[in-house]
This record gives C-alpha cells, structure tokens and sequence, in this order.
C-alpha cells in the first residue's frame, strides 16, 4: 500500500480498479478514494498468466483478494465486465459494482489504468536490467567467487622472460569488463638473478602497489595473477607487506583453468562457458600478451646494441638514435640510407657504410614475432 493524497474527487467512497497488461504479465492497481480524497494505491502484479484472458485474470484476482479487504468502499468502478461478476457481487453485498463508461467516473478508471500501465513498465525494466546485468562478466565473477564487492576494476600481472633473461613483468587493467590501456604497466625486472617467477613476480607487484600508493590512487576491486598457487603466494606476501593483505587475489592456471583464491583450500571450477571465466581468461592472455611484447622489445633492443657496437664509427648517441627511430635491428637493415641521413651527425655515405657492414656480418636478421608496446614503463 502506497499512502498518497493527489487529487479531490467528486463523490463519497469509491474503490476503482485499474488494469493492464504486457504479454504474460499484469498489473491490477487498486485507488481508494474516502470522502472525496485519493487516500492510496495498491498494486499487484500478476505473472505467468499465458492463455488466460483479460476478464478471467481479473476476475480471479478481485474473487481472491477484495472480499478479504478492510473497509471496501460502497462503490467499486471496474475498467471492464467480466462473466463471474455476479459470483463477486453476491461475496460482498455491500459494494456496488460498475463498469463506467464516461465522465469523471470513467477518467477515475483510466487514472488507475495509467497507474497499473506505469508500474508494470517499471516492472519490465528493472526485470531487464536485471537480466542484463546478471550477465554481465563482472556480475558473473562476483557470484562465481563469492566476493562481497563487485570487481569493476581488475588488474592481471605476468611475467615473461626468455631463459632467465630480460625478465619483465606486465599490469593490464579492466574496468567494467574492459581492457583500460592508460592504466597499463610494464617493469623491468630489477632485483631477480635468473628464471624465477616467483621472485620477479612479488617484485612486480610490491613496485606496482607502492607506486599506486604513492601516487593516492585507488586499488583495484580484484587482483589476478597468471599462474598456479605459487604465484599467487608470492603475490600475497608483496602486497601483505604492504598493508593490502586482505584485498582480494585470485590467481587462473593455464592447464585446466582452475581459479585459487587466497584464503580457501580448494579451487574454483568455472564452467568454461561461463562469462566470468572469459573475462578471467581475456584479462590474463592480455597480460601474457603485454609482457611478452615488453620482453621481445628487451631482446631486441639488447641485440640491436650488442651489434651495433661491433660497428666501427657508431658511438652511444648514434646507436640511440637509430634504436627509437628504428625500433630494431631489422627495421635499421630495411632503412633507405638517405633516411637514415636525416639523423643528427649522419651522412648519406656513414648510412650506406653502416649497411654495408650489416649485409657483410649477416646483422639484422628479421625477428617474426617483434611487436611494439607504448605503456610507460612501471
């Protein structure tokens, strides 16, 4: 009941009913006018009523629930006939039953029509947006992992080396569901001697949150690592020791998908057809993804000056030089010389003889799996 007093009306008591209806769901509204004053409203939705039409919905309706109600009106206004009315009025003596047709009576009829049409269509949104949001990949994940906070911001680290060397870690964010690329980080490890990832990754993530805090922003709703439990041990003492214990820290191993969670024994099984697994698996394979281009840069960049240096006339600056503008051994090999005479210091015969001496050592061959990346390095 929805106490309420919006308009005067003619007339003593009156109980008007209104009526509507979208597909197998209806809204039956109740207005109880009392001495000339809508006094209040009263709703009930219908569902699952296929097959069944109008007049019997409503006349089951009002057989069940308006002998039963207190202090019915003298007049009761329906917005249509219907065959058990007779049945209905003889259930309550003391109300008077009509259809108005015209007049102020019958726009009684269509406000509470109106009211039932306006509820309904509130009822059909919110159930929609229900719908939708319970499909949603975030929503899914809160439900599949128990979180008590809705994870609209995740971060996903990885780390990627190549045979213990050029160890470099990445930090890929998602909001809503989406890959945020301002908000991603690259680190180059500093402090790891070697293949270990669970080293260089509670190194990532201790540099990553401590430069997050310095700077006051805030922390993501989830953090996945990519890997096994180890990983994600590691994971937790960094930011343990950072105060950030309790935040939640998942980690998503590649060979079965299982989700650990830090702080249960067992692992979560995800349906694979689950959207929260996809967001989980979208989120890791572009933190694999980020790093591994991070680390291919690495490679490249130490192979473009490992060889550069063997090259008679090409000093720091130079090799600086055709690194950025360049970005690899083989995009300088593949460079026209008089681009490369548009550099600072270089002429159009230093270009051709440093080519010539790339053919000649067999320098530059092409790397097929280089990619570029422009996140600032974490």
């Amino acid at each position: 009941e929805e106490p309420t007093v919006v308009l005067r009306v003619e007339g003593g008591d009156r109980d008007v009913v209104g009526y509507a209806r979208d597909g197998d769901d209806a809204c039956v509204t109740m207005l109880r006018i009392r001495d000339g004053k809508l006094l209040a409203r009263e709703h009930r939705f219908l569902e699952n009523i296929e097959g069944e039409p109008d007049p019997a919905v409503l006349a089951a309706y009002l057989a069940a629930s308006y002998p039963a109600m207190p202090e019915r009106a003298r007049e009761l206004f329906l917005p249509f006939d219907f065959d058990d009315r007779g049945l209905l009025e003889e259930s309550v003596p003391d109300s008077r039953m009509s259809v108005p047709q015209r007049g102020p009576r019958r726009e009684l009829v269509d406000l509470a029509a109106q009211n039932a049409r306006h509820l309904l269509e509130e009822l059909k949104l919110s159930s929609l947006e229900s719908e939708e949001r319970a499909g949603e990949p975030v929503y899914d994940l809160q439900r599949e992992l128990g979180l008590e906070r809705l994870p609209r911001t995740i971060v996903c680290f990885d780390i990627s080396t190549a045979q213990g060397t050029d160890t470099v870690g990445s930090a890929v964010w998602f909001e809503n569901g989406r890959p945020k690329r301002g908000e991603y980080r690259k680190f180059r490890v500093k402090t790891v001697e070697g293949s270990d990832d669970f080293a260089s990754m509670r190194e990532v993530v201790t540099r990553y949150f401590t430069r997050r805090m310095a700077d006051e922003r805030p922390s993501p709703e989830l953090v996945v690592i990519d890997g096994g439990r180890g990983q994600l041990s590691a994971a937790h003492e960094a930011m343990a020791s950072l105060g950030l214990g309790e935040s939640p820290l998942i980690s998503l191993a590649k060979k079965e998908e299982e989700v650990f969670v830090w702080g249960r024994t067992e692992s979560v099984r995800i349906s694979r057809r689950s959207p929260a697994l996809r967001l989980l698996q979208q989120a890791r394979d572009e933190a694999h993804r980020f790093a591994v281009t991070y680390n291919r840069k690495r490679r490249s960049m130490r192979t473009v000056t490992s060889e550069l240096l063997q090259i008679r006339g090409v000093g720091p600056t130079k090799r600086r030089q055709l690194i950025q503008t360049f970005g690899s051994l083989e995009g300088v090999r593949q460079a026209p010389p008089e681009k490369i005479a548009e550099l600072p210091g270089w002429t159009v015969a230093g270009a051709e003889k440093l080519l010539a001496q790339l053919r000649v050592s067999g320098f530059g061959a092409p790397d097929s799996g280089s990619e570029t990346s422009t996140a600032l390095d974490g």
